[in-house]
């Protein structure tokens, strides 16, 4: 009988593409849907907000389902606090929209587009393609004038709902938790000097200062004449909500009134927005019961963390943001990390050690996807990490050399990339130019000199130690077989085979003999003596590595008496 035809695996890219167009409808254009506010560094936890959408679009685009990908910016929230690094006058900013605030590093036009843009360029550099939307200019433009003035009228219905969820307000996780909860503070510590206000649906930027930090004393109903002073400069206003445009609906009345505005299908969120009482609780009745619509389809995403010795960003805030992690990853590997897991799934991503065997997973990985009958959820995930439809399959390099092999002779060489690719020649790749280990190499060579510390570097000794005038009876022939033995022309299997066979020779043995106990504890003996000869180090790179960087001939003077 025919082998039964292999069913496409599962996971949860798959599983959220299914609940899209159940929301969306069999056979219509589906809309997914980010968002975050530039308010700091948009940092690797934040990423999961733009990716997690990304591959689901990824999935509808391959089953041939309209579909884009929608992403606001919510740079119309307030300015919050002034971090480390910001000069301490920017706290006369605090309570401005994050577009109205000055970039204190003067390289972009506000603060949210001092955020916004490395972000930007990580994304394009792992083929994330989205429509952008900025809250500052929808809301300055008018655009939601109607669902805000919707949402006054029926402020009393909102804030019913509001108050069966209402707690006492505990830390936020995120920006629009923040603001969700500066939005719900208890109606006793508002009602002084606030009135039947105290739960207005829409908060107004004062137009004096700037700043939010006002207090609605009159709205009229009829003529929507919104009434207030400000806490700050002190002065009054009135502002008309259908003709000026001037504020924005509260956090939790906002996020709802968008995705009934834009039809979204789909939308994660971290685990912060899915608490009862949170927002997007909160959403699912008022979109429904305000605004006549329904809420996305959704999956909660969990902490993403870091661990290992980290670069910090030169934003303000010093956590690793994507451009960090594309120093030192493949733009498919960064992905990867994100697709393979379930969202709740939490995860740490290490800039120690743990990339080194994070790229030798990723290669074995890459070997297996080579296999059509070994097509599963982890291929399936390698998949979806190592292309898009619109960028096609992202860079890798054309010849896979092991990242452990180009990060030691990127130490060992002081990153001269002649000799980086003449040492992965030798070791039996079939490398022309440096141009063939791209976008791999520079990579290495970024982790070697920024990520690895400086004791666990390898430095070469200058001149011959003073230890070879003292050797022991074993360990001068030890390092006479050696030099006896060394190739004329270094190769790794030649070096491998001489530099683990000495201790072979030395106990009566042929190099290709299998080595007995006593052979492997001379060995480690003899490894020992080797890298303090050589880079005075009780470790190193691997020593055949070693030997081929640094050629025969220092090899030679840094071991001859």
């Amino acid at each position: 009988m025919p082998a039964a035809p292999q069913k496409d695996p599962i996971d949860w890219v798959t599983r959220a593409a299914d609940d899209a167009i159940r929301h969306a409808g069999e056979g219509k254009p589906v809309t997914v849907a980010s968002g975050a506010s530039p308010s700091g560094p948009i940092h690797l936890g934040n990423l999961r907000e733009f990716l997690t959408p990304h591959f689901v679009a990824e999935e509808l685009r391959r089953r041939g389902v309209e579909v884009r990908h929608l992403h606001s910016w919510d740079d119309y929230d307030r300015y919050r606090k002034v971090p480390a690094g910001v000069p301490a006058e920017w706290v006369e900013h605090i309570g401005k929209p994050l577009t109205a605030v000055p970039d204190p590093w003067e390289c972009h036009a506000n603060w949210s587009d001092h955020f916004k843009a490395p972000l930007r360029d990580a994304l394009a550099e792992m083929g994330v393609e989205m429509e952008e939307i900025s809250q500052t200019e929808r809301y300055q433009a008018g655009a939601y004038v109607d669902q805000v003035l919707h949402a006054i009228a029926h402020r009393d219905r909102i804030e019913d709902v509001l108050s069966r969820y209402r707690t006492k307000p505990v830390a936020a996780e995120s920006e629009q938790e923040a603001e969700a909860l500066a939005d719900s503070v208890t109606a006793d510590e508002e009602s002084a000097g606030a009135g039947d206000f105290a739960r207005f649906p829409y908060k107004p930027y004062c137009r004096g200062c700037g700043k939010d930090t006002t207090t609605i004393t009159a709205y009229d109903d009829e003529t929507t004449d919104l009434a207030y002073t400000c806490d700050s400069c002190g002065e009054s206003h009135v502002t008309n909500v259908r003709t000026q445009f001037e504020g924005k609906l509260v956090w939790k009345v906002d996020w709802p009134m968008r995705w009934a505005y834009e039809g979204v299908n789909f939308e994660p969120g971290g685990l912060d927005h899915s608490t009862p009482g949170s927002s997007y609780t909160v959403g699912k009745e008022l979109v429904a019961e305000i605004f006549d619509g329904k809420a996305p389809s959704y999956v909660a995403y969990a902490f993403v963390g870091f661990a290992g010795r980290q670069k910090m960003s030169s934003s303000a805030g010093g956590v690793p943001i994507p451009a960090d992690a594309l120093k030192i990853l493949e733009a498919p590997m960064v992905r990867w990390l994100y697709v393979r897991r379930q969202p709740k799934q939490a995860f740490n991503i290490d800039f120690g050690p743990e990339v080194v065997r994070l790229y030798d997973e990723w290669d074995s990985l890459t070997r297996k996807a080579a296999n059509p009958e070994k097509r599963d959820a982890a291929v399936l995930a390698w998949e979806r990490a190592s292309s898009t439809a619109a960028a096609g399959t992202l860079p890798t390099p054309a010849v896979v050399t092991p990242f452990r092999l180009l990060s030691s002779v990127a130490d060992v060489t002081a990153g001269n990339v002649d000799v980086i690719t003449s040492v992965v020649a030798g070791s039996g790749y079939s490398v022309t130019s440096a141009d063939d280990l791209e976008p791999r190499l520079r990579r290495a060579m970024a982790w070697m000199s920024e990520y690895v510390p400086a004791e666990d570097r390898t430095t070469v000794r200058l001149s011959p130690a003073s230890r070879l005038q003292e050797l022991t009876p074993q360990e001068s022939e030890w390092i006479s077989l050696l030099l006896e033995h060394l190739p004329e022309t270094y190769t790794l299997e030649e070096l491998t085979t001489v530099i683990y066979g000495v201790p072979k020779l030395a106990r009566g043995f042929a190099l290709e003999d299998q080595p007995t106990d006593e052979v492997k504890a001379d060995q480690k003996a003899f490894f020992a003596l080797l890298y303090d000869l050589l880079v005075a180090a009780e470790r190193g790179p691997r020593l055949p590595t070693l030997f081929l960087a640094l050629g025969d001939g220092t090899v030679r003077n840094l071991l001859s008496a």
